[in-house]
């Protein structure tokens, strides 16, 4: 792995943006500050991160519900993340989508989707126009483990293969769909099912980001060259619930607290490069400082925003060519 120092601290300071992000707005959503529903990303950190980290402009990515991970990981304006969320005008879609309608087209995010397996379908859309323009981009579906059992998913897994697009197909297999167990709701191996419609695949440690970087590399670089669509399974963790307000009675007595102590992917980051000597201490620590300012500033920022107008409601509804 051939990841130098500048990069190390870009991918800790996305996965630290993430992580307070969805604290913040944790804890804004409990205040009653924030409308709608929300569906928060922490503890799956390094997932995004690693995935997007080895995309470029002319790559697309399609999200679940779960997406301000995936946003901020494909370089969407945080400020503005915020605001949307809040519901403001200056939101990413003039504050009209919130939370689960995230969307930017000119950062390759196509948007996070409130259909459970809705991204995938789209992703093969991108892939074609990729693979057609040979524009040499590829296009990622990030789902979760319920999204991965729905028709969609698989139809677009096929249609994938047989066109031999560009596409990589990404399960982030957190545990739980709502509430019901992964280990109970998947028959088989994900990453047999995917070789059944011939796709290779690999299942990593979601938690360990460099792991997740490293098969992230190997699956994009392949598909890019030609080779078809990839398929990875990322076994990770949520912290919170599946929405918030979720009261997680199905999760076991200090689950998430054991995970938070022994596989947080921020804390075994840090481990891994300050062991290494590749980052000291104080370099990482000023990230956090940044990165809590920054988020400071977002939630001002989208508290002071107006809210859209009546006028605002008929704009964006019909696209203009």
């Amino acid at each position: 792995m051939e990841l130098n120092r500048e990069q190390l601290l870009a991918a800790y300071h996305q996965m630290r943006t993430i992580r307070e992000f969805e604290e913040r707005v944790h804890r804004e959503f409990s205040s009653g500050s924030i409308p709608g529903f929300v569906h928060l990303y922490a503890g799956e950190e390094a997932c995004a991160v690693g995935v997007c980290m080895n995309l470029s402009a002319k790559d697309y990515i399609a999200s679940t519900h779960r997406g301000h991970g995936h946003c901020i990981a494909k370089g969407c304006d945080v400020k503005a993340m915020m605001k949307e969320i809040f519901g403001r005008k200056g939101g990413l879609c003039g504050g009209k989508g919130g939370s689960m309608h995230i969307a930017d087209m000119s950062k390759g995010m196509m948007g996070a989707n409130g259909i459970v397996g809705g991204g995938p379908p789209l992703i093969c859309g991108a892939a074609l126009t990729a693979k057609t323009l040979k524009t040499g981009g590829v296009a990622v579906a990030f789902v979760g483990d319920g999204g991965f059992n729905q028709g969609t998913t698989l139809e677009s897994m096929n249609l994938a293969a047989v066109w031999k697009l560009p596409a990589i197909f990404v399960l982030e297999d957190n545990g739980y769909a709502e509430s019901t167990a992964s280990s109970w709701s998947i028959s088989g191996e994900p990453v047999k099912r995917a070789a059944g419609f011939g796709i290779p695949g690999e299942q990593v440690n979601g938690h360990d980001f460099f792991a997740v970087y490293e098969a992230a590399r190997k699956a994009i670089s392949r598909t890019r060259e030609g080779g078809g669509p990839s398929f990875l399974h990322f076994k990770v963790s949520r912290y919170f619930g599946h929405f918030e307000g979720d009261a997680t009675t199905y999760r076991g007595a200090g689950e998430v607290d054991k995970v938070r102590a022994e596989r947080d992917c921020l804390t075994l980051f840090r481990k891994r490069v300050e062991g290494a000597g590749l980052l000291k201490a104080d370099q990482l620590d000023t990230i956090d400082k940044e990165v809590a300012a920054l988020i400071d500033a977002a939630v001002a920022e989208a508290k002071a925003a107006p809210e859209p107008s009546a006028e605002d409601l008929l704009t964006d509804v019909y696209a203009s060519y």
